[in-house]
Protein backbone atom coordinates (compact mmCIF):
# COMPACT_ATOMS: atom_id res chain seq x y z
CA UNK A 1 0.00 0.00 0.00
CA UNK A 2 1.83 3.05 -1.21
CA UNK A 3 0.82 6.34 0.25
CA UNK A 4 0.62 9.66 -1.53
CA UNK A 5 3.75 11.80 -1.33
CA UNK A 6 1.44 14.70 -0.38
CA UNK A 7 0.40 13.03 2.87
CA UNK A 8 1.29 15.03 5.96
CA UNK A 9 2.81 12.65 8.48
CA UNK A 10 3.80 12.84 12.14
CA UNK A 11 6.78 10.62 12.96
CA UNK A 12 6.94 9.63 16.64
CA UNK A 13 9.90 7.55 17.75
CA UNK A 14 10.15 5.54 20.95
CA UNK A 15 13.91 5.97 21.37
CA UNK A 16 13.99 3.29 24.06
CA UNK A 17 12.88 0.77 21.44
CA UNK A 18 14.59 2.03 18.31
CA UNK A 19 18.21 2.08 17.17
CA UNK A 20 19.79 5.41 16.11
CA UNK A 21 21.65 3.61 13.32
CA UNK A 22 18.28 3.10 11.60
CA UNK A 23 17.29 6.78 11.56
CA UNK A 24 18.43 7.55 8.00
CA UNK A 25 16.85 4.45 6.48
CA UNK A 26 13.73 4.94 8.56
CA UNK A 27 13.12 8.48 7.32
CA UNK A 28 13.88 7.41 3.75
CA UNK A 29 11.15 4.80 4.06
CA UNK A 30 8.74 7.34 5.57
CA UNK A 31 9.34 9.56 2.51
CA UNK A 32 7.75 6.84 0.33
CA UNK A 33 4.43 7.43 2.07
CA UNK A 34 4.41 11.19 2.59
CA UNK A 35 6.18 14.17 4.12
CA UNK A 36 7.26 14.14 7.77
CA UNK A 37 5.95 17.46 9.10
CA UNK A 38 6.71 16.43 12.69
CA UNK A 39 9.67 14.31 13.78
CA UNK A 40 9.96 13.62 17.50
CA UNK A 41 11.92 11.11 19.55
CA UNK A 42 10.95 10.31 23.13
CA UNK A 43 13.18 9.19 25.96
CA UNK A 44 15.13 10.13 29.03
CA UNK A 45 17.94 12.01 27.31
CA UNK A 46 19.91 12.29 30.56
CA UNK A 47 20.45 8.53 30.37
CA UNK A 48 23.67 7.23 28.82
CA UNK A 49 21.60 4.51 27.11
CA UNK A 50 20.43 7.06 24.53
CA UNK A 51 23.76 8.77 23.94
CA UNK A 52 24.01 7.24 20.46
CA UNK A 53 20.93 9.22 19.37
CA UNK A 54 22.45 12.67 19.85
CA UNK A 55 24.20 12.92 16.49
CA UNK A 56 21.23 11.47 14.60
CA UNK A 57 18.80 13.90 16.24
CA UNK A 58 20.84 16.84 14.98
CA UNK A 59 21.57 15.37 11.56
CA UNK A 60 17.96 14.33 10.84
CA UNK A 61 16.30 17.35 12.46
CA UNK A 62 14.44 15.16 14.96
CA UNK A 63 13.12 16.96 18.02
CA UNK A 64 14.04 15.19 21.28
CA UNK A 65 11.25 15.08 23.86
CA UNK A 66 12.57 14.70 27.39
CA UNK A 67 10.73 12.33 29.68
CA UNK A 68 12.17 11.42 33.08
CA UNK A 69 11.52 7.98 34.53
CA UNK A 70 9.49 8.87 37.59
CA UNK A 71 9.42 5.37 39.06
CA UNK A 72 11.08 2.04 38.38
CA UNK A 73 9.13 -0.46 36.33
CA UNK A 74 6.91 2.14 34.63
CA UNK A 75 7.54 3.36 31.11
CA UNK A 76 6.95 7.11 31.24
CA UNK A 77 8.30 7.47 27.69
CA UNK A 78 5.36 5.52 26.27
CA UNK A 79 2.86 7.66 28.14
CA UNK A 80 4.45 10.90 26.91
CA UNK A 81 4.45 9.68 23.31
CA UNK A 82 0.80 8.60 23.52
CA UNK A 83 -0.29 11.94 24.99
CA UNK A 84 1.57 13.86 22.28
CA UNK A 85 0.07 11.66 19.59
CA UNK A 86 -3.45 12.39 20.80
CA UNK A 87 -2.71 16.13 20.94
CA UNK A 88 -1.44 16.03 17.35
CA UNK A 89 -4.44 13.96 16.30
CA UNK A 90 -6.89 16.52 17.68
CA UNK A 91 -5.11 19.32 15.83
CA UNK A 92 -6.40 17.81 12.60
CA UNK A 93 -3.32 18.84 10.61
CA UNK A 94 -2.13 15.36 9.65
CA UNK A 95 -3.10 12.57 7.28
CA UNK A 96 -1.27 9.85 9.13
CA UNK A 97 1.17 8.81 11.83
CA UNK A 98 4.40 6.83 11.78
CA UNK A 99 4.83 5.04 15.12
CA UNK A 100 8.35 3.74 15.61
CA UNK A 101 8.57 1.13 18.33
CA UNK A 102 8.63 -2.61 18.95
CA UNK A 103 6.47 -2.20 22.05
CA UNK A 104 2.91 -3.53 22.25
CA UNK A 105 1.95 -0.59 24.49
CA UNK A 106 1.15 1.40 21.34
CA UNK A 107 -1.47 -1.05 20.07
CA UNK A 108 -4.42 0.92 21.36
CA UNK A 109 -2.91 4.20 20.15
CA UNK A 110 -2.63 2.84 16.60
CA UNK A 111 -6.20 1.59 16.72
CA UNK A 112 -7.48 4.93 18.07
CA UNK A 113 -5.75 6.91 15.32
CA UNK A 114 -7.26 4.64 12.67
CA UNK A 115 -10.70 5.08 14.24
CA UNK A 116 -10.32 8.77 13.46
CA UNK A 117 -9.80 7.96 9.78
CA UNK A 118 -6.05 8.52 9.64
CA UNK A 119 -3.52 6.03 8.34
CA UNK A 120 -0.96 4.44 10.66
CA UNK A 121 2.44 3.18 9.55
CA UNK A 122 4.23 1.10 12.16
CA UNK A 123 7.99 0.54 12.26
CA UNK A 124 9.63 -2.02 14.49
CA UNK A 125 11.78 -5.10 14.78
CA UNK A 126 10.64 -8.63 14.00
CA UNK A 127 10.12 -9.16 17.73
CA UNK A 128 7.22 -6.66 17.68
CA UNK A 129 4.10 -8.29 19.21
CA UNK A 130 1.45 -9.25 16.66
CA UNK A 131 -1.35 -7.09 18.17
CA UNK A 132 0.60 -3.89 17.47
CA UNK A 133 1.42 -5.06 13.94
CA UNK A 134 -2.24 -5.85 13.26
CA UNK A 135 -3.37 -2.48 14.64
CA UNK A 136 -1.45 -0.61 11.91
CA UNK A 137 -2.51 -0.09 8.30
CA UNK A 138 1.00 -1.09 7.26
CA UNK A 139 3.88 -2.35 9.38
CA UNK A 140 7.48 -2.23 8.19
CA UNK A 141 10.14 -4.35 9.86
CA UNK A 142 13.26 -2.24 10.25
CA UNK A 143 15.44 -5.25 9.44
CA UNK A 144 14.09 -4.99 5.89
CA UNK A 145 15.44 -1.46 5.59
CA UNK A 146 19.05 -2.53 6.00
CA UNK A 147 20.95 -2.81 2.73
CA UNK A 148 21.35 -6.46 1.88
CA UNK A 149 23.54 -7.73 -0.94
CA UNK A 150 21.20 -10.69 -1.26
CA UNK A 151 18.25 -8.41 -2.02
CA UNK A 152 17.17 -8.99 -5.60
CA UNK A 153 16.92 -5.68 -7.51
CA UNK A 154 14.10 -4.96 -9.90
CA UNK A 155 15.09 -6.80 -13.10
CA UNK A 156 14.81 -5.57 -16.65
CA UNK A 157 12.87 -8.71 -17.45
CA UNK A 158 10.67 -11.01 -15.42
CA UNK A 159 13.04 -13.87 -14.79
CA UNK A 160 14.88 -15.24 -11.75
CA UNK A 161 17.21 -18.22 -11.32
CA UNK A 162 15.24 -21.18 -9.99
CA UNK A 163 17.90 -22.02 -7.42
CA UNK A 164 18.24 -18.49 -6.03
CA UNK A 165 18.09 -18.44 -2.20
CA UNK A 166 15.15 -15.98 -1.96
CA UNK A 167 13.26 -18.08 -4.51
CA UNK A 168 13.64 -21.17 -2.33
CA UNK A 169 12.62 -19.17 0.73
CA UNK A 170 9.39 -17.96 -0.88
CA UNK A 171 8.53 -21.38 -2.29
CA UNK A 172 8.94 -22.95 1.15
CA UNK A 173 6.48 -20.57 2.80
CA UNK A 174 3.29 -22.56 2.29
CA UNK A 175 1.10 -20.09 4.18
CA UNK A 176 2.29 -17.24 1.95
CA UNK A 177 1.71 -19.25 -1.23
CA UNK A 178 -1.83 -20.11 -0.09
CA UNK A 179 -2.46 -16.47 0.81
CA UNK A 180 -1.28 -15.39 -2.62
CA UNK A 181 -3.52 -17.96 -4.32
CA UNK A 182 -6.63 -16.65 -2.56
CA UNK A 183 -5.66 -13.00 -3.03
CA UNK A 184 -5.06 -13.37 -6.78
CA UNK A 185 -8.41 -15.13 -7.12
CA UNK A 186 -10.18 -12.38 -5.17
CA UNK A 187 -8.69 -9.61 -7.33
CA UNK A 188 -8.95 -11.41 -10.69
CA UNK A 189 -11.24 -10.72 -13.64
CA UNK A 190 -13.26 -13.34 -15.53
CA UNK A 191 -10.12 -14.59 -17.27
CA UNK A 192 -8.23 -14.95 -14.01
CA UNK A 193 -5.89 -11.99 -14.46
CA UNK A 194 -5.40 -9.69 -11.47
CA UNK A 195 -3.61 -6.35 -11.48
CA UNK A 196 -0.51 -6.38 -9.31
CA UNK A 197 -1.34 -3.12 -7.52
CA UNK A 198 -4.69 -4.54 -6.40
CA UNK A 199 -2.99 -7.70 -5.15
CA UNK A 200 -0.48 -5.65 -3.16
CA UNK A 201 -3.24 -3.60 -1.54
CA UNK A 202 -5.22 -6.70 -0.58
CA UNK A 203 -2.16 -8.44 0.86
CA UNK A 204 -1.40 -5.43 3.04
CA UNK A 205 -5.00 -5.22 4.26
CA UNK A 206 -4.88 -8.88 5.25
CA UNK A 207 -1.36 -8.73 6.66
CA UNK A 208 -0.06 -5.22 7.46
CA UNK A 209 3.49 -6.57 7.76
CA UNK A 210 3.58 -8.09 4.27
CA UNK A 211 6.77 -6.96 2.55
CA UNK A 212 8.47 -8.53 -0.46
CA UNK A 213 11.79 -7.57 1.14
CA UNK A 214 11.17 -10.22 3.81
CA UNK A 215 11.70 -12.75 1.01
CA UNK A 216 14.74 -11.00 -0.45
CA UNK A 217 13.01 -9.08 -3.25
CA UNK A 218 12.88 -5.33 -3.59
CA UNK A 219 9.49 -5.41 -5.34
CA UNK A 220 6.44 -7.65 -5.18
CA UNK A 221 6.53 -8.06 -8.97
CA UNK A 222 9.96 -9.68 -8.69
CA UNK A 223 8.80 -11.94 -5.86
CA UNK A 224 5.72 -13.22 -7.69
CA UNK A 225 7.64 -13.60 -10.95
CA UNK A 226 9.96 -16.04 -9.20
CA UNK A 227 7.12 -18.32 -8.14
CA UNK A 228 6.25 -21.15 -10.56
CA UNK A 229 2.59 -21.20 -9.50
CA UNK A 230 1.76 -17.94 -11.27
CA UNK A 231 1.85 -16.41 -14.73
CA UNK A 232 3.02 -12.80 -14.91
CA UNK A 233 2.65 -10.47 -17.88
CA UNK A 234 3.34 -6.83 -18.64
CA UNK A 235 1.43 -5.17 -21.44
CA UNK A 236 0.15 -1.79 -22.64
CA UNK A 237 -3.58 -0.92 -22.49
CA UNK A 238 -5.61 -3.67 -24.15
CA UNK A 239 -9.27 -4.58 -24.08
CA UNK A 240 -10.03 -2.07 -21.37
CA UNK A 241 -7.15 -3.14 -19.13
CA UNK A 242 -4.77 -0.33 -18.04
CA UNK A 243 -1.04 -0.49 -18.56
CA UNK A 244 0.62 -2.51 -15.82
CA UNK A 245 1.62 -5.91 -14.48
CA UNK A 246 -0.95 -8.68 -14.27
CA UNK A 247 -0.84 -12.04 -12.49
CA UNK A 248 -2.82 -15.22 -12.97
CA UNK A 249 -2.87 -18.41 -10.95
CA UNK A 250 -1.74 -21.29 -13.17
CA UNK A 251 -4.42 -23.46 -11.57
CA UNK A 252 -7.02 -21.14 -13.04
CA UNK A 253 -8.12 -22.25 -16.49
CA UNK A 254 -8.79 -19.26 -18.80
CA UNK A 255 -12.05 -19.07 -20.72
CA UNK A 256 -10.15 -18.88 -23.97
CA UNK A 257 -6.63 -19.58 -25.08
CA UNK A 258 -5.88 -15.92 -25.81
CA UNK A 259 -5.90 -15.08 -22.04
Amino acid sequence: MAGSTTQKLAVLIDADNAQPSMARLLLAEVAKYGTAHVKRAYGNWTSTNLSGWKEELLRRSIQPIQQFAYTHGKNATDSAMIIDAMDLLYLGHFDGFCLVSSDSDFTRLAARIRESGLIVYGFGEHKTPEPFVAACDKFIYVENLVYNKELVPHPGRIMMPKNHVPVRHAKADVSFINLLHTTVETASDDDGWAELSNIGNLLTKKHPDFDSRSYGYSKISDLVSALPQFDVIRYPPREGKPNGIYIRDKLRKPKNSSG
